[in-house]
This record gives C-alpha cells, structure tokens and sequence, in this order.
C-alpha cells in the first residue's frame, strides 16, 4: 500500500499548480449522485489505506442505514492484523511479506473476529502524536521476527508476548471494554449491536482473463498476503457493479494502482490518456482524450508489472464533467488537503477500468442473475 510523507505529497500538489490556479475546466463539475460518507482522514507515513478505505466503507454504510454517525478506528484493526501476520511470518519461516499493507478482505476478517471500536477510544496515537508514522514500530516487530527464526527450534511459546508488548508500547493498549453512550461494550458486542457489522454481508470481485470467470481465485499481488479469493468478472461487468453500487445508494470499496499515467493528484483527476505524453503537451483537461479500455490490454499490463496493487480508496458517488464525461468521485485518505476537491479524486471510468486491481460491495447491490452466476446466495 502507498505510503505517502507529508513532504512527497506537498511537492505532488505543487507540481500540479494547485497554489497558483484552479482552471475553470477543473471545477466545472456535476455531480450526479454522491453517497454519504465521513470526514476525509489521513493515514500519515504509513501503509494502512486498506484499513482507513475499509473502515469508511463500513461508516458510510452505517449511515446509509440511519445508524448514528460513527468515527471508527482503524488502529485497532491494524494492530490486530499485525499479530496475525507476525503469525504468519513464523509459520511460513519468512517466506513472505511482513509490513504495513493489507486488502480489504483483511477488515472484513478482522471486524468480524475481533470487532469494531470507536476511535476515541482507541486512537493508536501516543504520546501526543497527532499523525500516523509504522515504520520504526514494523522494523522492530520485523526484526525480533527474524531473529526468532534464528534460533535453535523450539520455539518459545509465548513470543507472541514481545510482539503485543512492541504493538503497546507504539499504539497504547487496547482496552478490553469500553463505554458507548452510557453503555458498556467489547469490541465484538460494539461491532454487532452499534455497527451492526456482519462480513457476510459484503463480496470481493475482480476482473482477470486467466481465470475463469464468475468462480473465485486467489489474487496474486504482494499485499495478499492472507490469501483472500475474489470473484472474477468480465470487465464490462465488473464495472456496470461498480456503478450500480454508487446509483443504488452504497459506497464501493476500490484497490487500484494509483501510481499509473494519467493520475493527477495536483488537479484531482485520474483519467486514461489516449498518448503517453498528451499530459504534458497540452494544458491539463479532464475531457482529453482518453484510449478505449479492453480486457486484454488490462490483463497485459498486469502481466508486465505496470499495473500493481498499490491503494485503496472508497468509491462514494459518480460525476460528470463540463464535457459530459462520466467519473467516480473517489475519498481518498490523504487529509482533506491532499487535491483540489478536499482529500476526493474525479476517476474516469477508463482509469477506473484497466488500474482496478480488486474491489468490495455490499452483496446487497448484486442482482439475482448475478448473484446465480456466483452461486451465491
């Protein structure tokens, strides 16, 4: 997952002119239906997009329902996923990854197992820190790992305590209970009564041509580390999911590469270009050409490494600009300064189309056709 420093992200905006001049073209935006969604937050210096796209996802659909609005944590879900994967790294003796990034599919399990809390709660910021920073907290879990493989077998059986204490002493402890409007919760009781979270109540898709379609496979990129299956559809279908999802009042939870051309933090735009270079022979345009998407070309540039699993966002509406062209508003988790449009991106349904590494939807927003096709229920 992206991890983004505050000074990289400055010099992103810079470099798109935002300071200077917002070309009409850029605000001369309809929105066509915009689905509702918490405050923009940001994931600091870390790989945690996963968690932040993953945790609005489920506080949109809270408010959806009419449920209070809610501001969840995301810390202590990725602190509960940490421990699964220092798991995971022991069993597997360190062949395989072991850092900050995750899918989706990993909340869901999470929220599931060890439920929800709300982020006042617990924060997983100490010490008066204000902003998210992993990386020296991973590098010491990733050593004592690597130094447990060392070690003349067996292993000690409680090592798993030196990891929580390495989790505590970063993020503070977790609270066993807590109090929720003059009433006191677990994490699972909160997750099942206030949230009213269940995991089956969503579904992983995604759109590869080497594997058969409408049956689930294993998506093979570097932060599926959990081995999470998705259900493959063909393109056009993954797509008209995505936007059935927006028209039909829910939010999709989306896993793209974001680091492709075409992607313009500084305007806020993630479009197709129909040239490799067209970006920097005219001025920027939202309504610029743009090279029709296929299947084989996706699956290409899958294959040669180009598009790669790198964030994930959350789809909450669908927009059109001065030209009519259709785009995805996009809530990023970069702080309501990252862009033009207040921590939000505009993606054209091309980009949409040939970056989606993966995404999630309420099962809910799949009709019966689809749902036969994937024999679900």
């Amino acid at each position: 997952m992206k991890k983004i420093s505050q000074g990289i992200l400055m010099m992103l905006l810079a470099t798109g002119a935002v300071a200077q001049d917002l070309n009409k073209t850029l605000l001369d935006f309809t929105v066509i239906k915009n689905n509702a969604a918490t405050p923009v937050k940001n994931q600091g210096e870390t790989g945690t997009c996963w968690c932040f796209s993953s945790t609005s996802v489920v506080e949109s659909e809270c408010l959806r329902k009419g449920l209070p609005a809610l501001d969840l944590s995301e810390m202590y879900i990725v602190r509960n996923i940490y421990l699964e994967k220092a798991k995971n790294y022991i069993h597997r003796q360190g062949f395989t990854r072991f850092d900050e990034g995750g899918l989706a599919h990993d909340f869901l399990h999470a929220a599931a197992i060890y439920g929800l809390m709300p982020e006042n709660v617990y924060s997983g910021l100490k010490d008066g820190r204000t902003s998210h920073n992993h990386g020296p907290m991973v590098e010491e879990m990733k050593n004592y790992l690597d130094s447990l493989l060392k070690v003349k077998r067996p292993l000690p059986d409680n090592w798993t305590v030196r990891v929580n204490s390495i989790l505590d002493n970063y993020l503070g402890t977790v609270p066993a209970s807590f109090t929720y409007n003059g009433k006191t919760y677990t994490p699972v009781t909160f997750a099942k009564e206030v949230v009213k979270f269940s995991q089956d109540d969503y579904v992983n898709l995604t759109s590869f041509t080497d594997h058969p379609y409408y049956a689930p496979f294993i998506v093979q990129v570097p932060d599926n580390y959990s081995n999470g299956a998705y259900y493959n559809l063909p393109l056009e279908e993954l797509v008209n999911v995505a936007k059935a999802t927006v028209n039909k009042g829910y939010t999709v939870l989306w896993d793209t590469d974001m680091s492709n051309r075409g992607w313009v933090l500084g305007k806020g735009y993630g479009l197709y270009p129909a040239e490799d270079s067209l970006l920097k022979k005219v001025p920027f345009n939202p309504d610029m050409s743009e090279k029709a998407y296929n299947a084989a070309d996706r699956q290409r540039l899958y294959e040669e490494l180009v598009t790669e699993d790198d964030h994930l966002m959350q789809i909450t509406g669908l927009g059109k600009s001065a030209g009519g062209k259709e785009f995805f508003i996009v809530k990023n988790s970069w702080g309501p300064k990252a862009g033009p449009f207040d921590g939000y991106m505009h993606v054209s349904i091309p980009y949409f189309a040939m970056n989606t590494i993966t995404m999630v939807v309420p099962k809910a927003v799949l009709d019966k056709a689809m749902l036969g096709k994937l024999a679900l229920k």
